[in-house]
C-alpha cells in the first residue's frame, strides 16, 4: 500500500519557515501508530524539522543535497526509488509539499488530519480532486485547537 499522511490547517498550511506551525498534544499519535514498522518517505526540509531518524520504521529521505546512510534512514534520489526499496512494507509519504504533489496520483489511501483553524504559513498541501477518493473514516478531537482525522481511499475507476 502507498499512502500519504499529512496534517494541514483549514487553509491547507503544512509549514511555515520549515517548521510545523502548531504544537497540539496528541495530534501526532496517529502518525506514530500508522507508520511504526513500516516505511516513511520524506523530503529534506521535513527531515530537518524532525532532526533525526524516526524509531521503529525505515525512513527514506528524498534529497539531492543531503546524504544519510544509517540502518533505519537512507537517502534516495526519488519517490519511486523509495517505493521500490520498501518491499512488502506499507509506504507513508509524509511531506513536504512537492513530495505530496508527486505522490497524489500514486496513493491508495490518504490519512489526513485537519487542524480546525486557519494558520499562517508559507507551505501548503496541494489541491486534490476529492471525487477520486471515498472518505472512509472521520474522528474529531476537541481541545484548545480541535482537529479531525480523516481517511480517504482511492476509488477504483473501471474503464
Amino acid at each position: 500500500m502507498i499512502a500519504l499522511i499529512v496534517a494541514y490547517s483549514r487553509n491547507r498550511v503544512i509549514g511555515n519557515g520549515g517548521l510545523i506551525p502548531w504544537k497540539i498534544k496528541g495530534e501526532q499519535k496517529r502518525f506514530k501508530e500508522l507508520t511504526t514498522d513500516n516505511v516513511v518517505v520524506m523530503g529534506r526540509r521535513s527531515y530537518e524539522e524532525i532532526g533525526k531518524p524516526l524509531p521503529n520504521r525505515m525512513t527514506y529521505l528524498v534529497s539531492a543535497t543531503m546524504t544519510i546512510d544509517l540502518d533505519n534512514c537512507k537517502t534516495v534520489s526519488s519517490l519511486q526509488e523509495a517505493i521500490n526499496l520498501a518491499g512488502d512494507k506499507d509506504v507513508y509519504v509524509s511531506g513536504g509539499a512537492m513530495l505530496y504533489e508527486e505522490a497524489l496520483p500514486l496513493v491508495d489511501k490518504m490519512y489526513v488530519t485537519v487542524i480546525e483553524k486557519n494558520i499562517q504559513g508559507d507551505t501548503y498541501f496541494p489541491e486534490f480532486d476529492e471525487n477520486d477518493f471515498e472518505k472512509t473514516f472521520e474522528e474529531r478531537h476537541e481541545g484548545a485547537i480541535p482537529y479531525t482525522y480523516y481517511t480517504f481511499c482511492k476509488l477504483l475507476i473501471a474503464n
